[in-house]
Formats: structure tokens, sequence, C-alpha cells
């Protein structure tokens, strides 16, 4: 089956499970726009149909646009190993430029003190260690080097690994929650449960899918049953509860901005640059693969950074013009 092989393909070459997952709707989206027709008998005007479609009659952003875009040039070369006439002059679409949210610190603070328990420890570190939304929920117990004051990403955006921070004044609570989770863990396994999915043998018996070290930080509340081993697992935390916790925080410290999970990061990049951190050693923090992904923060702090309005000059020559 055609979504079959998409899953396939994605797995031997390494795509993250969310980035398969899209592909996998994209091709599903693509087919059914062309009437269930095989994509093997469709060609660069059909592509360029759906897009379209995608911006017209869907008007749909830009980025989503072309994440589709991805999705059908990967369909083509990597799934079908076919060479579509056309297929790189396919337009992507141009994004707007826009520059990310930021919270101060002081905002930062009062968004933090309206959350508790792993709401508050996973937004803590969002923004003391700069990680993804999913970066930080797929955390194994592996990763936390309390000791070094480190964080491993594993596999983060572009299959990429890199050490970030781990703030220290986050040492004590997150130690407190590890020892919490060993502890239902240990209950876990008593009961003959305690397992997650590793990335590698899913599908075979694995010391390390029991193992505490390969336990995620942040366990899910349920237990699941695996439906090819029989084995009990738990998942980790599922994205859409600290999406809305942190929506709900964002609304009660009475900030007007549009923040989400995400602005964390943003403020994490933007509050190091202010501090004077090189910008080469925030690129290497955040995991971007190019520096001008990381020059955008620069444009964040230097917009108005030693600019007086005229306005405020006015009253210089001693004559008050605010009423």
């Amino acid at each position: 089956m055609l979504l079959d092989d998409v899953d396939t393909a994605a797995r031997v070459r390494g795509l993250s499970l969310r980035t398969a997952k899209a592909y996998r709707a994209w091709v599903r989206r693509y087919v059914l726009f062309h009437g269930k027709r095989h994509p093997s008998l469709l060609g660069s005007d059909d592509i360029v149909a759906f897009l379209t479609s995608l911006a017209i009659d869907e008007r749909l952003s830009p980025a989503t646009r072309n994440q589709a875009r991805s999705a059908l040039v990967f369909l083509y070369r990597a799934v079908l190993q076919l060479e579509v006439d056309g297929l790189d002059e396919v337009v992507r679409a141009r994004a707007g430029h826009h520059l990310p949210v930021v919270m101060s610190r002081g905002e930062v603070a009062r968004v933090l003190a309206q959350l508790s328990g792993p709401m508050w420890l996973q937004s803590s570190l969002l923004y003391g260690s700069g990680l993804r939304l999913m970066e930080c929920l797929q955390l194994r117990v592996k990763d936390i080097d309390l000791e070094r004051k480190q964080v491993v990403v594993r596999h983060g955006k572009g299959a990429k690994d890199r050490v970030t921070l781990l703030p220290e004044r986050l040492q004590r609570p997150l130690a407190t929650h590890l020892l919490e989770v060993q502890k239902q863990h240990r209950r876990d396994v008593a009961v003959g449960a305690g397992w997650v999915v590793v990335p590698f043998a899913p599908r075979r018996a694995s010391a390390a899918a029991r193992d505490w070290r390969w336990q995620w930080v942040f366990p899910g509340s349920r237990v699941w049953l695996h439906p090819e081993t029989g084995r009990r697992h738990r998942h980790h935390h599922h994205e859409t509860t600290l999406q809305r916790a942190v929506k709900r925080a964002v609304r009660e410290a009475g900030l007007t901005k549009r923040a989400s999970c995400h602005t964390f990061r943003h403020s994490f990049a933007t509050h190091l640059l202010e501090a004077g951190t090189d910008i080469r050693r925030i690129q290497q923090l955040l995991g971007h693969s190019s520096l001008k992904t990381t020059m955008i923060y620069t444009h964040v702090r230097r917009h108005t950074e030693g600019v007086r309005s005229p306005f405020d000059l006015l009253d210089e020559g001693g004559d008050s013009v605010v009423p």
C-alpha cells in the first residue's frame, strides 16, 4: 500500500515520527484530490494544481504549503523513485518576514508563576534550555546530566543531536521529579509493565525498553498495550496538555502577546543575545543548521536599541508636551 511505503521510506531515512506522519497525511490528500489516481500517473502540473488549491481554496500558510511540497518531492523521489519532469521547478511558497514573539524576563516569570508541577518544569526547560516542545517531551532519563548541567537533545529537528544548558535552578526540582518518575517505573515493573518504545528494535523484545535510563522524563498517566508485543507501555506527555496549560497561563498572567510554548525558546535566544552570548554559540544551543536562522534574533533586539523617539526630545527645551 502506498501510505505504508511512505512510512517505510521515512523510517529508512531517519525522519522523525511527526514528519513521517505529516508526509503520509499530505500524500493521502494529494491522492484524494486527484480522484484516487495513483501518483505515478500524475505529473508536475498535477502537483502545481494541488498546491495552488491549498493556497487559493484553503488559504493555507506558506509554511504549510511548503511542507506539502516537500512531502510530494519525498513521495516521488524516495518512495516511488520516479523523476518527474519539472519537479524542481515547482516553486516554493514565499513566506512573509515575521519577527518572533519574545517575552521579557518579567513576562516569562509571570507566566511561569501561573504553572505548577510538570507543566511548570516543562515550561522552565523550554525557556531555560531553549528546547522545542517535542524535544522537551521526548527527553529520556539518560539525556539529563545533572552533574554537568547539560541536556542532550537526540534526533532534534533535522535528525541532529545537540547539547544544551541545564539551568542550575532546575537541578533540584528536576532531580526530585525524576525520583517520583523512578518510583512510578518501579511500580509498573512490579506489575509486569514499565516498557517504553525505543528507537531501535521496535518489534522485538529489548532490554533497553524497560531500562530506567530509557524511560521518559515526562511519562504519561496512562498505560497502553502494544499491539504486536502485548507489553504494557507508557507514552510521554501529549503536547496538547502543555500547549493548553501555557495558553491559559499567558492569559492569567495578563499578557497581550500571542505567546505560546515556542515563545519560551524565542525568549531564551533573545535573552542570551542581550546578555552578550556569541551568536554562533546560540546557534549551537538552538540546533540551527544555518546561522542565518539564528540571526533573526538580532533583528528582534536591534530594531529600537539605542534609538530615542523624536517625541521624547520635544520637551528637552524645558516645555512639557505631555498633557
